[in-house]
């Protein structure tokens, strides 16, 4: 029975996660939450305890599955330059994914929520805080294979990545954008394998 309870929920965030990020968080109603979810309020109160709490587990799904697909590029790649090129490159076919939204649920959020959120803003920079430490590591891993100098800053360089990145997303979201996302993508991707010494 609890197997099956585990099931729903995590239905029930997925159906959550694609409604808010096509809507965002304030857009998104509770109206609308009834009726993407199929649950009263008191339902989802219940299980969530509010918007707030629902959301913020939807945006951990989220950053879970980004994170998972991260994982699986850095496998890909001859080096670790070349597999964080090939994931800059895929964030530049965003069509191909078929998402709710053409910029990342961390990006809308962040831009959406004010600075003196006490729940969401933080919940949403420790997320992107996460994913800068992975671009970081994976810079760190280059820098081990000898395929950037020692002198190179693994953590100003994924600082750098996350705000091109960044920058990237909120761009996609722009409704003639397809086909210059694309393109910048591939000029980010370019960069980082001109890191590769030798």
């Amino acid at each position: 029975m609890a197997r099956q309870a585990r099931h729903d929920r995590q239905e029930v965030l997925e159906k959550a996660l694609a409604l808010f990020w096509a809507k965002g968080y304030h857009a998104t109603s509770l109206k609308d939450l009834e009726a993407a979810l199929d649950m009263r309020p008191g339902s989802i109160y219940a299980a969530f305890g509010s918007k707030e709490g629902l959301f913020a587990e939807a945006l951990r799904l989220y950053a879970q599955s980004s994170k998972a697909q991260f994982q699986d590029m850095m496998t890909r790649g001859p080096t670790p330059l070349a597999a964080l090129a090939g994931h800059v490159r895929s964030l530049g076919c965003p069509e191909a994914r078929q998402a709710p939204s053409r910029a990342c649920m961390l990006v809308k959020t962040l831009l959406e929520t004010p600075d003196d959120d006490p729940g969401l803003r933080a919940e949403t920079e420790e997320l992107m805080r996460r994913m800068e430490a992975a671009f970081a590591e994976v810079y760190r891993d280059a820098q081990r294979a000898g395929q950037l100098p020692a002198g190179a800053d693994p953590e100003r360089l994924a600082s750098r990545l996350q705000a091109e990145i960044f920058g990237l997303r909120a761009y996609a979201q722009r409704t003639d954008s397809q086909a210059r996302v694309a393109q910048l993508a591939e000029d980010i991707a370019g960069d980082i394998e001109a890191l590769a010494t030798g």
